[in-house]
């Protein structure tokens, strides 16, 4: 018997049509007399809940909430407890909004520091992803929110986002692109989780029955409800074969009656729909227990903030020992976001920051003398003479320059990847302005991601505050001036040069396929692997004090050593644990993150930290079984202080598990070996196991159902065509503004199926597949049908008004 019976009993079939997708923009559907709604929010780093009329894009206001920092920023903290109190802020939040649901965290790999959200991911390394996001899962849950971990999964690029094939072998999908969700959802135990909108080796993510309910329910243990991203519904009736519960937004009667017809004509079995209004039933009964919010302090969010923002801060350079800056220094404070602050990301996670600070406003607050202030370069464009001046003349005033740089809005942001890794050229001109003045500076980074830093030898220090939330200008205040002891570490690898990163030439694929080429050898698995030396590498940063690691022991359990600050100011290290097979035949990585453990120390102090081996220690994924499956014989054990730092090195003989068969190729000694730069096509598709999809090529066509609207840049008619460019032209203008404007940047890469997702009833399948064959070149004949489809479709509509809601 399913858990809620006796509430299924009450439902019509047309009910429980209905509530597989959701009543309006962010709630889900609401049976009168039987059933109430629950309500949804953006905010992974902070409660996006609109004041007004909702819309996915955050276009409409929405209400005063704390910024906390972004998960990109949280990852540098190495610490779960850090993800866990911002969860548990966040749903304190939600329950003073009363928001029931909150649509994160996001934790995709970084497969390319391009990708337009990585500030919202958390890592490169699917281990430290999912620990971190299952920290915050269980904060946001602990007092009765729904935490919704996404986008699951192989979602890599903005580009093409909901019209997108991710070709991905076995083994990288498994290792890489699962297992940070497989940590999230057993060590989290989230209520709800999101599917991806790209397609997964053929097969749309949300329309996936090996992954949303063998993988996901029956191997991982998930019990909650799984929703679509907003849109991301391809196929109603199979998303809900396949697993998927709610697609959102309100798709309106048109889709329950798909599904309706789709029961009585036998394509749908009312057994799945039973099971899937029930797995939704759960969530949403259970969400109406909980407690009403309670005392509520904005100071006491902010704090959280400011906590969360200081753990993270990552220390990467400090020639000199510069830092901490000495009470009293003379300090002259350069840069435009230091006074307007880049702080968060753009896109669906927007927040309303209801108290944010800047370097310049809490500089009194700190034992600094500030000498002045100056812009130094406009936010985006061309480099202004007067402003270089300014900001050069107040060298005569300062012992040191302060200066915040680093990515804008346009460089970042939901809907579009980043062109390249560099900082605004305005900005390198004037660091190299100010280095000819001599004085020292300290470099305060503001970003999501990787970037390049052909400068950093005009520079003394750099701290990298990533997006560091509301109170990320007091946390660096702290962190600079020494009242706190950095301790963050870095959750992705900084290149040397753009061109160091795996296929990058071919990021993002603008074509319907876009091919995995580098497997597992993603971020640092690659760098070790192939020996290519990086600017920063995985797990760096420094502090103002030193440590020594010494003594380990290995055993079954995992290792112990001893840790030692051999420094003069109490700190914070994380000691990494790597694990390695020189002599396996299997391709692998040099080394792979397997656990890490964080101990705080006096001067002169040392403590035993231990630890331990886990499930994800020594397994590899088995294409030819589809199963995990563990190399029996010697491993090299190494711990560190980052991935490129390795202090201490054992060995360990794991006696379980097979030795396994692997048949030589060429192709696959080239992944073996890490020569990634030589690996083709053909390569690939050796390891991928099957041919490779392939790409329609370039030039004018027939458009199809699942094409994004970007593609009518090739349609057969003239006015596809100015659509497209039309479109292509208001994006660029946002972005010149350093506003990225998410309504054209939605559509530019939304596919014509969308359009009947995305605006309920307004626009029917008829509809949309009339606007598509206007598209390819039918205007009067395409024009007719669609009148004729419009009139239909509203008189269905209001024919449907006696629907219960």
């Amino acid at each position: 018997m399913l858990k809620n019976q006796k509430l299924l009993e009450q439902l019509t079939l047309k009910e429980k049509a209905l509530l597989m997708a959701g009543q309006g923009e962010w709630q889900t559907r609401a049976i009168k007399g039987k059933l109430k709604s629950i309500f949804l929010s953006d905010g992974p780093f902070g409660l996006r809940k609109q004041s007004g009329a909702g819309d996915h894009l955050g276009l409409n206001g929405s209400e005063p909430a704390t910024c906390f920092p972004s998960s990109a920023t949280l990852a540098n903290s190495w610490d779960p407890a850090v993800g866990r109190a911002v969860g548990r802020a966040l749903g304190r939040e939600a329950r003073r909004l009363e928001v029931d649901q909150v649509l994160g965290p996001a934790l995709n790999i970084k497969r390319n520091p391009r990708g337009g959200r990585s500030f919202e991911y958390f890592s490169e390394d699917p281990y430290l992803a999912g620990k971190m996001a299952a920290g915050m899962i269980q904060g946001l849950q602990e007092n009765g929110t729904i935490a919704t971990p996404k986008h699951l999964a192989v979602n890599s690029q903005e580009t093409r986002r909901m019209a997108s094939n991710s070709v991905v072998d076995q083994r990288a999908l498994h290792e890489i692109y699962l297992t940070n969700f497989e940590i999230a959802v057993k060590e989290g135990k989230p209520k709800s989780i999101m599917s991806s909108y790209n397609e997964i080796n053929g097969s749309y993510a949300n329309e996936s029955k090996w992954l949303l309910t063998d993988t996901l329910r029956k191997d991982w243990g998930f019990d909650g409800y799984v929703v679509t991203d907003w849109g991301g519904d391809n196929d109603h009736v199979s998303g809900i074969k396949a697993g998927s519960n709610l697609a959102m937004p309100g798709l309106g009667v048109n889709a329950a009656e798909e599904v309706v017809q789709a029961v009585e004509k036998g394509e749908l079995s009312e057994e799945v729909l039973n099971q899937r209004v029930d797995e939704l039933l759960t969530v949403i009964l259970e969400a109406q227990k909980k407690p009403a919010a309670g005392n509520f302090s904005w100071e006491e969010q902010h704090a959280v903030a400011r906590d969360a923002a200081k753990k993270s801060l990552v220390l990467l350079k400090n020639k000199e020992q510069i830092l901490p800056l000495a009470k009293g220094t003379k300090v002259a404070l350069v840069g435009d976001f230091a006074k307007n602050p880049r702080y968060q990301g753009a896109g669906s996670s927007l927040i309303n920051s209801r108290d944010l600070e800047s370097l310049l406003a809490t500089a009194k607050d700190y034992p600094i003398d500030l000498v002045g202030y100056a812009q130094g370069c406009p936010r985006q464009g061309e480099a202004k003479p007067e402003l270089l001046k300014e900001a050069m003349s107040l060298a005569d005033k300062c012992d040191v320059y302060v200066v915040n740089v680093g990515l804008d809005e346009s460089a970042e942001s939901e809907g579009l990847d980043r062109p390249n890794l560099s900082i605004p050229p305005c900005q390198a001109d004037l660091l190299e302005a100010l280095a000819k003045t001599g004085k020292p500076i300290v470099l305060v980074l503001s970003g999501g991601a990787a970037i390049e830093l052909p400068w950093e030898g005009k520079v003394n220090a750099i701290v990298h505050e990533y997006l560091g939330g509301e109170a990320g200008a007091s946390a660096v205040w702290e962190v600079l001036t020494g009242k706190y002891n950095p301790s963050g570490r870095l959750a992705e690898s900084y290149p040397l040069t753009e061109t160091d990163i795996p296929f990058d030439s071919e990021f993002p694929e603008e074509k319907h396929n876009v091919y995995y080429k580098e497997s597992i050898f993603v971020g640092y698995r690659y760098y070790e692997t192939a020996g290519v030396k990086v600017k920063y590498p995985f797990g760096y940063g420094l502090s103002y004090t030193t440590f020594a690691l010494s003594n380990l022991e290995i055993t079954d359990q995992g290792v112990s050593l001893d840790v030692a600050n051999t420094g003069k100011v109490a700190g914070k290290e994380t000691v990494q644990l790597y694990i390695g097979k020189a002599d396996s035949t299997l391709m692998r990585a040099k080394r792979e993150l397997k656990g890490w453990t964080q101990v705080d120390l006096e001067p002169g102090e040392s403590k035993r930290v231990s630890i331990p081996f886990d499930e994800y220690s020594f397994r590899y994924f088995d294409p030819a079984k589809g199963a995990w499956e563990e190399e029996k014989g010697r491993y090299q054990i190494m711990l560190g202080q980052n991935v490129a730092d390795i202090a201490l090195t054992g060995e360990y003989d794991l006696k379980r598990g097979i030795v396994p068969e692997v048949a030589a190729s060429s192709s696959y000694d080239k992944y073996k070996e890490g020569k990634l730069l030589l690996v083709t096509d053909h390569d690939f598709a050796e390891i991928y196991g099957a041919k490779l999809p392939e790409n329609l090529p370039a030039g004018r066509r027939e458009l199809e159902w699942n094409d994004p609207l970007r593609e009518m840049a090739n349609a057969k008619s003239w006015l596809g065509r100015a659509v497209a460019k039309w479109l292509a032209k208001k994006i660029q203008q946002s972005l010149d503004e350093s506003k990225p404007d998410l309504n054209f940047l939605f559509n530019y890469n939304m596919p014509f199926r969308a359009m009947t997702k995305m605006m309920g009833d307004m626009i029917s399948r008829p509809m949309a597949e009339d606007i598509l064959f206007i598209v390819n070149g039918h205007f009067w004949r395409g024009t007719g049908r669609l009148i004729r489809d419009y009139f239909q479709n509203n008189r269905k509509v209001k024919n449907d008004k006696d629907v219960q809601e």
